[in-house]
């Protein structure tokens, strides 16, 4: 059974969430990848203020494809989180709170993760058609310059993810790699 989580993710959402949850998304998130990222940590740096109000929000790393005529959005499929890795921690210490994507991330990552109470989801490699299905709406509010890669502001509903890596640390990859070790047996 799927839990149903509304944005923001407020610590109180962030503590009841565990690795292994099924999850569906519904609010407005954020789309970012490692360009749009790098320029995010920039502006950081330079006491700068973001093009958005990270606090208790999520950024699903996606470069989606041109929307066809009469959708909000292209094909949006997860890209590989690990390239967003140099930049999370900074991120995450300004009040990020979910991440969305796809594949491992770093121990510098997930300790910042633990620090400041922040939640990975996965979404469904290889269904960036159905993953469309679940954005109602989407514009680009900084970076357009970047392309597919721009900053945009998407509202979802029931988008389907599962927690692969929990405020506490745990990792639902290692888990179920355990899982599966310990049938074999």
């Amino acid at each position: 059974m799927s839990k149903k989580i509304t944005m923001p993710l407020t610590k109180e959402k962030i503590d009841d969430l565990k690795a292994g949850d099924s999850v569906l998304l519904t609010g407005t998130i954020y789309t970012a990848r490692d360009a749009a990222h790098k320029r995010l940590v920039q502006l950081l740096e330079e006491g700068k203020e973001l093009p958005f109000d990270i606090e208790d929000q999520a950024i699903y790393y996606v470069g989606p494809t041109p929307a066809k005529e009469g959708q909000p959005i292209g094909s949006a499929g997860p890209t590989t989180s690990y390239r967003m890795d140099a930049y999370t921690p900074q991120l995450l210490a300004k009040g990020l709170k979910g991440m969305i994507g796809k594949g491992m991330r770093s121990r510098e990552v997930v300790g910042a993760m633990k620090e400041f109470g922040a939640v990975y989801f996965g979404a469904i490699g290889g269904a960036a058609a159905l993953t469309a299905k679940c954005v109602k709406s989407s514009e680009i509010i900084a970076y357009e310059d970047l392309g597919a890669e721009a900053i945009r502001k998407l509202y979802v509903e029931d988008l389907p993810l599962v927690v692969v890596i929990d405020k506490k640390g745990n990792n639902y990859y290692e888990i179920g790699q355990q899982e599966y070790l310990e049938t074999q047996r």
